[in-house]
């Protein structure tokens, strides 16, 4: 008799434990799927602007498929990520799909731009001057930035960057990716504006195919990091190029055998420029999207010689932001059986990042 309590109550145990780490967990969800309005949220991706309010958003869905009726979304935060406000819906386009946003801090008029795709065919603008309280309307780009026989096109889906240290400070430049119509085979390439977002240019696209979802990165020489998702197999790891003239050329893309990625988006972001430090999160897993990791380079991605665990468990999609504090907020997909059940926050404290 007393062995069967000791079972029974060992099992009770482990069900309260695992029930308090469901609690806990649930706790850490900022879009939580069947909450708010939607069935699932993806393609997370954040930014602060220089008063310190954080801005979130990714595609709200009616299911878990790519295409249909997406909108974007956006919640914020004015204390760091402790409280946030409640879901507003920034572009709705019916039963079109809105969606891959690529936000960034325009400091020179103080507003946010975000380049956005239509059906992943049109490229769009939208533009908040209060800090997102209220949003104009989309305006379309995409004879701009998209040339005829270009197929497939999506921004991001990471934030974008406004560049500080080269001849080209205050350039906005989004990281995008296309295919050419009748090749299914990806390609990343920019698009940049140097007047705050009103007008845009088509900047360059790297050498190779097979490269795919890209986030930038000013280095200390003014130089730009772009770091890609690979879905050449040769090696089972990102790939990287860099421009010296402000995105205009890239260099062939090289693998980066120090990033192991399973063929998943990544998000890359300047933590700050003295001490030089990088951020970059994926998931660290040559297979699955799971175990999503936080590598720091002190190199300018030279070497990634630190590795900071943000999830365990399935994850995939990503993106950062460094916090007034100096600590980094990570908002990422994941989930349980999927990594799809929302996105979920974590901040790192500034502590682990500096050497």
């Amino acid at each position: 008799m007393l062995f069967f309590r000791f079972k029974a109550y060992s099992l009770f145990c482990i069900l309260i434990n695992l029930s308090l780490t469901a609690q806990t967990y649930e706790k850490h969800y900022l879009f939580k799927n069947h909450k708010e309005g939607y069935k699932v949220y993806r393609i997370p991706t954040i930014i602060k602007t220089t008063s310190g309010k954080l801005l979130a958003f990714c595609e709200g869905r009616r299911n878990l498929m790519d295409n249909g009726d997406i909108d974007i979304v956006m919640k914020t935060s004015a204390d760091n990520g402790t409280t946030w406000s409640r879901l507003k819906v920034i572009w709705d386009a019916g039963k079109n799909t809105c969606g891959n946003p690529s936000p960034v801090f325009d400091r020179v008029t103080a507003s946010i731009v975000i380049a956005a795709t239509l059906n992943n065919e049109r490229v769009f603008v939208l533009r908040s001057k209060d800090e997102g309280l209220n949003w104009e309307q989309p305006q379309e780009i995409t004879p701009a930035v998209k040339p005829n026989g270009w197929g497939w096109y999506a921004a991001g889906p990471v934030h974008a960057i406004q560049l500080e240290q080269s001849a080209f400070k205050n350039r906005i430049v989004v990281p995008c990716n296309h295919t050419v119509t009748g090749i299914e085979r990806h390609i990343s390439h920019v698009i940049y504006s140097d007047d705050s977002g009103v007008s845009w240019k088509l900047g360059g696209g790297v050498p190779n195919e097979k490269t795919d979802e890209c986030t930038l990165a000013e280095l200390t020489d003014g130089s730009i990091l772009l770091n890609m998702r690979n879905s050449d197999r040769a090696l089972p790891c990102r790939k990287t190029s860099i421009s010296n003239d402000g995105g205009i050329t890239w260099s062939y893309a090289a693998f980066d055998s120090s990033l192991i990625e399973p063929i998943c988006q990544g998000a890359l972001l300047r933590y700050s420029f003295s001490p030089d430090i990088l951020l970059f999160s994926n998931p660290s897993h040559k297979k699955k999207r799971k175990n999503l990791t936080l590598s720091i380079s002190y190199d300018q991605g030279k070497t990634w010689t630190k590795h900071i665990n943000i999830c365990h468990n399935k994850s995939a999609y990503s993106d950062m932001a460094v916090l007034n504090n100096g600590d980094v907020l990570c908002l990422f997909e994941t989930g349980k059986v999927l990594p799809y059940s929302g996105i979920a926050v974590k901040i790192i404290s500034r502590e682990m990042i500096n050497k």
